[in-house]
């Protein structure tokens, strides 16, 4: 009879062991346990998974059930929770996206290779890219004429119409209107260009067409300009 009770209290005393443990660590109401995620996700710079989020919480906490409450009262605000992958992070409403953004103006050297080709151009235009070589003496990359129309500062002109009929370039509106020019005639003479380091001081070449005076002819004719109409197609 005794055994009989010693073994009854054993066995309420293994009930009753479980149930202290589970008071000592009851989880905090879930309107707290949503602020404490809420404290855990803003604080971080990074998305956080649920178990990342889990690992922060006192025992018993319900972590998913705290993020979908957290969720649905973001809802309509200017920050929302989102999920990103199998990580949740608080993230700017898209439709005020708008309002993040900001406009910075970034200030592009030209290389010393682009400044001489935009320099020729201008006061020989249309010139070929093979014209471009020989007076500067040296090959044309492609990508200086791709930083130049990326700019919107040359465009393509006419075909010459001779073997292979090749491109020319030209100046455009934008250029001038960038450097306050009414046209190509109020651009700075040659010498003014070679003594500044930006073109080379040898005269140009005599068998190109159209390379006299950097000005235009006495008749005020575009430079370079006089007597090329001949040899581009219309």
């Amino acid at each position: 009879m005794s055994d009989e009770r010693a073994g009854d209290t054993g066995n309420e005393a293994d009930k009753t062991a479980p149930e202290r443990e589970q008071t000592l660590f009851e989880a905090p109401p879930m309107a707290e346990q949503e602020r404490m995620c809420e404290a855990i996700l803003f604080a971080s710079a990074e998305p956080l998974t649920a178990a990342d989020i889990g690992a922060r919480l006192p025992h018993g906490c319900d972590v998913g059930e705290a993020l979908a409450h957290l969720r649905r009262r973001y809802e309509g605000r200017g920050v929302h929770l989102v999920k990103v992958g199998d990580a949740f992070a608080m993230r700017t409403a898209p439709d005020l996206g708008f309002l993040m953004h900001r406009e910075v103006v970034e200030t592009r050297k030209l290389s010393r290779a682009a400044t001489e080709t935009l320099a020729i151009i201008a006061y020989h235009q249309p010139v070929t890219r093979a014209e471009i070589e020989e007076i500067r003496g040296v090959s044309v990359s492609r990508g200086t004429v791709d930083q130049l129309l990326e700019l919107e500062w040359i465009r393509f002109g006419r075909r010459k119409m001779t073997p292979g009929r090749p491109v020319t370039f030209m100046v455009t509106q934008t250029f001038l209107d960038h450097f306050g020019l009414e046209s190509a005639r109020d651009l700075p003479g040659l010498a003014e260009l070679r003594s500044a380091g930006l073109l080379d001081s040898r005269p140009p070449p005599g068998n190109m067409p159209g390379l006299g005076d950097a000005q235009g002819d006495e008749e005020g004719e575009e430079p370079g300009g006089g007597g090329q109409d001949e040899l581009f197609d219309d």
